[in-house]
């Protein structure tokens, strides 16, 4: 009985939300929807979202931190606990003095990518925003007769627009009435309409967007991984040491596979980037998509689904960095096999003196 009630309870409100809560498919935009200039340079909404982030990080560790007590409680408690979990993760893998070495970049490229990606699932994201156009109206009304983009209603409070819902007599089930495409060979009537009844037609350009979704950011996060990365190997090997790992004519062979190290070793700037920047903009996708269709119910195992992504895709962008480090400060070839040897005829017998 209670199986019953609760798959009625389900089909109950998917029906509403499906008849009465269906907005129009949203606009979505691989590039960065810019807000505004500054000197000469575009702000953009990831750029907004970012200071957003590290605020947000200064904010809760001020707070966490500035009552400092011997013995833990509350956010302190936590705080302690998820750095030293994860400090000993990082120790694990690369021994103490690496690890204390690679632990603050790994630690802020972890705890930094993971807070973006759950932040960006809060409900403020890709909804709150301006009306706006990419091309100026007149051009596209001077081009197609009309201009193309979602059906925006007056609110009543100024410049403020909304968006008009769905209701049982515009199901939109094979066309949505409130979007007017760029083909649309009915674009001249709902544009003509629209302009009667006073609404406007445009995109919405959200203030927040997710920062990984923005290809500039996971980009910028790998060239400071890649940075810190070949920093460390020169620093620990010598510069010549970790650059005959790349340019080695000692043999064709070894020159040759010095070749391929240096590509692979670029290569990681476009897996490090794609990955996350894939995996956080398809889940966007997905999450906008099923947001307009169907609000209710259907949406939140993919928000759930999300949470466990953008976890997972912080820690895995982080781990390749620690063990990128951990290779990078590692010896090759015939370095590797000697060191142990010199070390153990150089090494003096306890009690010997």
């Amino acid at each position: 009985m209670t199986r019953r009630l609760a798959i009625l309870g389900f089909l109950v409100v998917f029906v509403l939300g499906f008849v009465f809560l269906r907005g129009p498919t949203p606009h979505i935009a691989i590039r960065a929807e810019k807000l505004t200039t500054v000197s000469g340079i575009g702000i953009t909404n990831t750029m907004i979202t970012g200071w957003v982030v590290v605020i947000l990080i200064c904010v809760f560790m001020f707070l966490a931190t500035r009552k400092w007590t011997l013995v833990p409680s509350g956010i302190q408690n936590f705080l302690e606990a998820a750095m030293e979990a994860f400090y000993n993760l990082v120790t694990g893998i690369a021994g103490e003095e690496n690890g204390r070495r690679f632990f603050p970049l790994v630690g802020t490229i972890f705890f930094f990518v993971l807070i973006a990606n759950w932040l960006s699932l809060t409900p403020v994201f890709n909804v709150i925003g301006w009306v706006g156009n990419e091309e100026s109206v007149e051009k596209q009304v001077a081009a197609h007769g009309f201009a193309h983009g979602i059906i925006f209603e007056d609110s009543g409070l100024g410049d403020l627009r909304i968006i008009p819902f769905s209701g049982p007599g515009n199901l939109r089930i094979t066309s949505d009435e409130n979007v007017i495409e760029e083909d649309d060979p009915e674009g001249v009537e709902k544009y003509e309409k629209a302009v009667e009844e006073g609404k406007f037609v445009g995109e919405l350009i959200p203030l927040f967007r997710g920062i990984n979704t923005d290809l500039n950011t996971p980009l910028a996060i790998a060239i400071a991984a890649f940075i810190a990365i070949e920093t460390w190997g020169i620093s620990t090997l010598g510069f010549f040491t970790y650059g005959n790992k790349f340019i080695n004519f000692s043999s064709p062979v070894d020159f040759f596979v010095g070749l391929l190290e240096l590509v692979s070793e670029l290569v990681r700037l476009v897996s490090f980037t794609f990955r996350l920047f894939g995996n956080m903009f398809a889940g966007e996708v997905v999450i906008l998509m099923f947001t307009f269709l169907t609000p209710l119910i259907i949406t939140l195992p993919f928000y759930g689904l999300e949470v466990f992504v953008g976890a997972i895709q912080a820690f895995i962008f982080s781990m390749l960095t620690l063990v990128f480090g951990v290779m990078a400060v590692s010896a090759h070839g015939g370095h590797e096999e000697e060191t142990p040897h010199h070390s153990a005829e150089g090494a003096v017998p306890e009690g010997a003196h």
